[in-house]
Formats: C-alpha cells, structure tokens, sequence
C-alpha cells in the first residue's frame, strides 16, 4: 500500500493539475520507499530536489490560471504556496548540505502538507475554474 494513495477525492476537476498531483503524490511514495528500504541518504538528494523544482512548476500552473480566470482567492493561495517553497527551500538546503538524513518526520510533513492544500486550498479554486471552462 502506498504512504499516500490518490483518490478521486483529490481530484480538483482540472486534468493538467490533477496530473501534477498525481506526480507530487507519486515523488512522496518514491521517497518513502526508499525510507523502508535503508536507501534513504542514497536518494534523498535527488528526489527532494526534483521534488522541490516540480512543486515550483505546478504552483506557476496554478496561479497562471488563477491569473487569467482572476480567481478571487488567488493572492491567499500564492502566500500559502510561498510559504512552502520557502520551507521545501531550507529542505533542499540541508539535503544539499549533507548533514541531513529522511526521516518519518519529513515525510508525514511532506504528505499532511500536500493532503490538506489539495483538499482544503486547491478544493476552492476547482468549481471557479470549472465553470471558466477549464477541465
């Protein structure tokens, strides 16, 4: 069973952001994975990274849309979305710096965070855009 399962509960009706998800979700489960089986260090580096440059990725896909359909929450989501780049930033820092080691801890951050924006924060702009016309 995967530390994070997707579900049509996550599904924010948007294809090219369900699509991110899914691929964030699937970067927790490669990192938890290789947490249970001692390959952690070993693959820290690169996975949190590409992790991190893809959270960048999808937060501009998200907030390109927030722009052009002027969602009105737009600049509460893109505080909330700064606000992790800058804690994933201090992350990838540590990996980068050596003295850091995956923990359970991280990663129930990394999969609470992502659960609850998805559900909470993304979940707010899903019917806006539908009805803007984009799926």
């Amino acid at each position: 069973m995967p530390f994070l399962q997707w579900s049509d509960e996550f599904s924010v009706n948007v294809r090219e952001i369900d699509e991110q998800h899914k691929r964030l979700v699937g970067m927790i489960n490669t990192l938890h994975e290789a947490l249970v089986a001692g390959r952690g260090k070993e693959t820290q580096g690169k996975i949190i990274t590409e992790m991190v440059d893809y959270a960048t990725v999808h937060f501009s896909t998200e907030e390109k849309y927030m722009r052009i359909y002027s969602f009105p929450g737009h600049a509460v989501h893109k505080a909330e979305h700064d606000g992790f780049v800058g804690k994933a930033a201090d992350l990838k820092a540590r990996v980068d710096g050596k003295g850091f080691v995956l923990t359970i801890n991280v990663l129930n951050f990394l999969k609470d965070w992502l659960q609850n924006h998805i559900l909470v924060t993304d979940k707010q702009y899903s019917s806006y855009f539908n009805s803007c016309g984009l799926r």
